[in-house]
């Protein structure tokens, strides 16, 4: 599976949120530019320190206009747990079949201590407000995601 190309527009997509409501790609055409972020599983060491390092820049990013969507294939119910036990600041969409995950490519074969298996692979996309793809960011480390997330967009948006 690959990545949309960068250039294009990004797949559209609906999906519910931490709250039961629906959210959609198109509601911040023109508005917000979107860092949509794909993360494997909620309340685990890794999405966790993600998660937090986001939150605590949202400010940063909020001043380029850009709103985060984080995705996983989470249940809305586990969402809201996650997001109130780490007081995310940012939505929280579940994409419990991972069509959406799939549609991005981030649904892949992964390894993990010697077992194979589908999972989310941890990816970043930025979407102008034009809705065309800016950049995916795919190699970092969870805990210097949030600096290579800003310093992009403070060099880029």
């Amino acid at each position: 599976m690959t990545f949309p190309k960068v250039g294009n527009l990004a797949p559209a997509f609906s999906l519910k949120d931490q709250d039961g409501n629906k959210v959609s790609l198109k509601d911040f055409r023109d508005k917000k530019n979107v860092v949509l972020y794909f993360y494997p599983r909620a309340m685990t060491p890794g999405c966790t320190t993600q998660a937090c390092g986001l939150r605590d820049t949202e400010a940063e990013l909020a001043k380029r206009d850009c709103v985060v969507l984080g995705v996983s294939f989470d249940p809305v119910a586990k969402l809201k747990k996650f997001q109130e036990k780490y007081d995310l600041n940012f939505t929280l969409l579940s994409d419990e079949d991972h069509a959406v995950i799939d549609k991005y490519g981030c649904w892949q074969l992964k390894k993990f201590m010697g077992k194979e298996n589908m999972g989310t692979v941890r990816t970043t996309f930025i979407i102008g407000k034009d809705g065309r793809l800016k950049y995916i960011l795919d190699k970092f480390k969870t805990k210097t995601h949030h600096e290579d997330l800003v310093a992009w967009v403070e060099q880029n948006l």
